[in-house]
């Protein structure tokens, strides 16, 4: 029993920090090989879809629309899609069609979940590429022009499937807001920039992302069963060998959530959706050419183990702690150990990403809260989410609710 413990508690301590010095290796490389080089140059413009899912979205519909019809590029429409909302959203969509000739609207009497919205928006689009954001996000007015040419790029952009860009963090009042906000860069940002050297990634940001509208349809368009459609298509089209890009400049700022239960809702139905995916995409293991696909599904695996692991081991060390039989020292070091290499990832992560956001730097301080509290947080998110993935119930279509936007 005790040699399982001490295996255990071994796996707990080296997991997150060879992962920890993976991202920040993989993160520095990336921004040297690619993200200092010049920017793709845009040689044509072709049409645009954005589509916009909206589900009780009265707060922040209005501005985001005003927003989108402001951008740098010359050829885009927009496309909202009103999920059965049952707030003023519809109201507000049907007054805002009326003034931006750019925007069509498609109202759904019931709420069918954003990937069906997202079907529908595809069905009603023009453009070859389909831009998808969330109802509340402002898409920076030249993301599209960072975007774009990685799919019209000669020699280069005809594999590309999807390319996500940079969520950046808007709302900064609150601590919950801050510390996401260092997340956003330290966990997201990183991670992906890490995934994308790599040649493969775990998933776009739904928040902002350009689909290429024949890969989309080569790979059977999004999971309508699924909690995180972004997830689930992001490993379609990877199966199906089209290319994920990802464009730190294309940038998109977002809302987070300001209150536990908010933050504890969407952490729960992203751990879902991830494990979701997980379990349906199992069989690359059958065969060798999904080989790249392969350090990711493991690596996804050994963070769900890793939940499970740190929760069992926190109960026994609890207890011995508690009778005696265990002492406080090396639990105490190894957990500031780990606390600094997650500090050091952080400040790796703000610097490559303190170009796109000026103030991003001074919010490092708010970062010591992260292995203080997220870590713990994550973990329990985690236990809660598999049971809901492995035995909730499975609809026909993953209906949604609008998360929380922040105070």
């Amino acid at each position: 029993m005790n040699k399982l413990i001490t295996y255990a508690s071994s796996f707990v301590f080296w997991y997150p920090l060879i992962m920890s010095t993976i991202w920040i290796i993989g993160g520095v490389l990336f921004y040297y090989r690619r993200e200092k080089k010049p920017t793709l140059p845009l040689t044509e413009s072709p049409m645009v879809s954005i589509l916009i899912p909206c589900h009780n979205e009265e707060n922040t519909i209005e501005d985001t629309i005003k927003r989108l019809n402001n951008l740098n590029y010359p050829n885009y429409e927009i496309i909202a899609i009103n999920d059965g909302s049952k707030d003023k959203t519809e109201k507000i969509l049907n007054t805002l069609s009326a003034e931006y000739e750019k925007l069509r609207v498609i109202q759904l009497k019931t709420n069918a979940g954003k990937a069906n919205a997202l079907y529908l928006g595809l069905i009603a689009s023009k453009g070859e590429f389909l831009a998808g954001i969330d109802a509340d996000a402002y898409l920076d007015c030249e993301a599209l022009n960072y975007m774009i040419p990685h799919f019209i790029t000669p020699n280069y952009g005809e594999r590309v499937g999807a390319v996500t860009g940079n969520p950046r963090v808007r709302n900064r009042s609150s601590l919950l807001a801050k510390i996401q906000l260092c997340e956003s860069s330290s966990i997201i940002s990183l991670i992906k920039r890490t995934q994308r050297l790599l040649g493969k990634v775990m998933t776009v940001s739904g928040v902002v992302v350009v689909y290429r509208k024949r890969a989309l349809i080569d790979c059977g368009l999004w999971d309508r069963d699924l909690i995180t459609e972004d997830i689930g298509v992001t490993w379609k089209l990877q199966k199906r060998f089209w290319d994920i890009r990802y464009e730190p400049k294309a940038l998109c700022w977002m809302l987070v959530p300001e209150t536990l239960v908010g933050l504890w809702n969407q952490r729960v139905r992203w751990a879902q959706g991830g494990i979701e995916v997980i379990m349906r995409h199992w069989n690359i293991f059958l065969s060798w050419k999904y080989r790249r696909l392969m350090p990711v599904y493991i690596e996804q695996i050994l963070s769900i183990f890793w939940s499970i692991t740190w929760f069992i081991l926190f109960i026994i060390l609890t207890v011995q702690l508690a009778i005696g039989t265990q002492t406080f020292s090396i639990i105490f070091w190894q957990g500031q150990y780990l606390s600094f290499i997650c500090l050091i990832q952080f400040i790796v992560a703000m610097s490559l990403d303190k170009r796109y956001d000026d103030e991003l730097l001074k919010y490092y301080l708010w970062a010591i809260w992260y292995p203080t509290f997220f870590w713990y947080f994550s973990a329990v998110v985690i236990l809660r989410a598999i049971p809901k993935a492995l035995f909730g119930n499975k609809k026909k279509f993953a209906t949604w609710n609008s998360p929380d936007r922040g105070i």
